[in-house]
C-alpha cells in the first residue's frame, strides 16, 4: 500500500463473519497515512473470523482475518486461509497460522505512579523507544490516548518533545527536599472541541517525527520571475488550445526544479542509518490541499525526462484527482524531492517541514510585483518586476550550507533565466 508504510487503520469491514463473497468483492477498507485502500477478495469464499475491528491500527504483516476460499467459486471445506495487511501488495496473504500476540514487557513500577494501565506496547512504539533510549518503566508513565489506554506513536513523540518529564522520576519515598521536575498543567482555554480526523492525526505524527529526525536548516533567496510570468501570460491560451491542458505556474516550477536537482544530485537523497542513498530517479512531489484542508503529496515521476506538455498533463491530472479524493497509491508514492507552493495561499515565504525520508523541501512564495533596481545599458534603473522568495529547508545531517544554498540559488537562476523565446 505504499513505500515506508509500517501500519494501517481498518476503516470498515464490508463483509461480516459468516457471510459469503465472490472473487473481487471488497472485503474491507484500510487507511494508511497516504491513501485509503479497498482490499478485494482473492477468490470466492466465506469470512470465518475477523481479528481486528474498525479503527484498530494494525502493523504491516499482521494477520487480520481468516477466510475459507474456493478457487472454483464456491465455498470449500479446505483449511481456512488467513488474510494479512501488506505494504507491498493489496492482495491478501494466505497463511494457516494465527498471529502470535506480541510479548508484553514486564514493567516494574515499584512506587512510581503510572499514567496508563495498558502495558502492551506495539512494535512501532517499542522501536521508537529503543531509538530514543526510553525504558519500559518510562513508557508506562507516558499518558496514552489510544484505544483501551494503548500508547500511540504520537503520544511518545509528544512526550519526547516535552523534554521527557518522567525520565528521572523518583520513588515517592525519596527525600522530599530533592529536586523534582515540575509537572506543568497548561491552561488550554475553552471553546469548541474538534477531534482530529485520521489523516490529520497521521500528518501530525509525521511532522513531529520529521522535526525530531532531521535537524532543519532553512536557506532563502529572491528570484525575479518577470520573464517567466510574461511568457506564461502570453502563451497560456495558445498552450491550452494546442494541448488541451491548462498552463499554470506549477509545471514551469517542476521543470526548473528538476533541472536543478540534476545539477546537484546529492539533494535528491535519503538517509539510511550511516548511509546516504542518492536516488537515480528524479520524482518531484507537490504538496497539495485536499477538500478537507489536509495536505497530500502527489508525485510527478521522472520529471527530468519529460517536456513541459507532459509535465503540465501530469500536474493537472494529479491536482484533479486530489480535488475529487481519487488519488491512488501509485500517485503519491516514490517522491524524492518535494515543492510546496505556499504562494497560492498568499504567503510571502514559508519554512517547510521536510517530507521524510527526503533530505530537503522547497517552498515557493507569492509572485508579487515590486519596484526593483535593475542594470540596463543606461545604468541602474528602477522597474516594476515580478519577484518571489524561495526557501529551502534541508536536513543538516547530510546537506551542508554550501549544497543547500547553491541548490536553491540554482533554482532561482533557472527561474530568472527563463527562455522568453521558448516554443510551446
Amino acid at each position: 500500500m505504499g513505500e515506508s508504510i509500517s501500519e494501517g487503520t481498518i476503516i470498515n469491514w464490508l463483509v461480516e463473519e459468516g457471510d459469503s463473497f465472490n472473487e473481487g468483492d471488497i472485503i474491507l477498507e484500510v487507511a494508511t497515512d497516504k491513501v485509503d485502500n479497498e482490499v478485494p477478495a482473492p477468490a470466492s469464499g466465506k469470512l470465518i473470523k475477523t481479528l481486528f475491528q474498525a479503527k484498530d491500527v494494525v502493523p504491516v504483516g499482521t494477520v487480520i482475518a481468516t477466510l475459507e476460499l474456493s478457487e472454483a467459486g464456491s465455498v470449500s471445506s479446505d483449511t481456512p486461509k488467513a488474510v494479512a495487511s501488506d505494504s507491498k501488495s493489496s492482495k491478501p496473504k494466505k497463511q494457516t497460522k494465527k498471529p502470535k500476540a506480541a510479548p508484553q514487557p514486564q514493567v516494574s513500577t515499584g512506587s512510581f505512579s503510572t499514567s496508563n494501565t495498558n502495558t502492551f506496547f506495539s512494535p512501532l512504539v517499542i522501536k521508537i523507544a529503543k531509538e530514543h533510549h526510553v525504558s519500559f518503566e518510562e513508557l508506562a508513565r507516558i499518558p496514552a490516548t489510544g484505544k483501551d489506554d494503548r500508547l500511540r506513536k504520537s503520544d511518545i513523540f509528544n512526550y519526547i518533545e516535552e523534554g521527557r518529564p518522567y525520565k528521572f522520576a523518583q520513588p515517592i519515598t525519596q527525600d522530599p527536599t530533592a529536586y523534582r521536575i515540575p509537572q506543568l498543567n497548561f491552561d488550554k482555554g475553552k471553546g469548541k472541541v474538534i477531534e482530529m480526523d485520521r489523516m490529520r492525526q497521521m500528518i501530525a505524527d509525521h511532522m513531529v517525527y520529521s522535526k525530531h529526525t532531521s535537524p532543519h536548516v532553512t536557506a532563502y533567496v529572491e528570484a525575479d520571475l518577470t520573464n517567466m510570468v510574461n511568457w506564461r501570460n502570453a502563451n497560456k491560451v495558445a498552450f491550452q488550445e494546442k494541448y488541451g491542458e491548462r498552463l499554470t505556474f506549477t509545471p514551469l516550477f517542476v521543470e526548473a526544479v528538476a533541472k536543478a536537482v540534476k545539477d546537484f544530485p546529492n539533494i535528491n537523497a535519503s538517509v539510511d542509518g550511516n548511509n546516504i542513498i542518492v536516488k537515480e530517479d528524479i520524482n518531484i512531489g507537490m504538496a497539495t490541499a485536499l477538500p478537507s484542508g489536509n495536505l497530500i503529496v502527489p508525485v510527478v515521476k521522472n520529471a527530468d525526462t519529460k517536456d513541459l506538455k507532459t509535465i503540465a498533463a501530469n500536474v493537472n491530472e494529479l491536482a484533479g484527482k486530489a480535488r475529487e479524493n481519487k488519488l491512488a497509491g501509485d500517485d503519491i508514492k516514490g517522491s524524492t524531492f518535494t515543492i510546496s507552493n505556499v504562494g497560492t495561499f498568499g504567503s510571502v515565504m514559508g519554512t517547510p517541514i521536510i517530507n521524510q525520508p527526503e533530505v530537503a523541501i522547497l517552498a515557493l512564495g507569492i509572485i508579487k510585483k515590486r519596484p526593483e533596481v535593475i542594470e540596463t545599458e543606461n545604468g541602474d534603473e528602477i522597474a516594476i518586476r515580478s519577484m518571489m522568495y524561495l526557501s529551502l529547508s534541508f536536513d543538516h545531517r547530510v546537506v551542508d550550507g554550501f549544497l543547500g544554498g547553491s541548490f536553491v540559488r540554482r533554482v532561482a537562476d533557472y527561474f530568472e533565466q527563463f527562455d522568453t523565446n521558448k516554443k510551446i
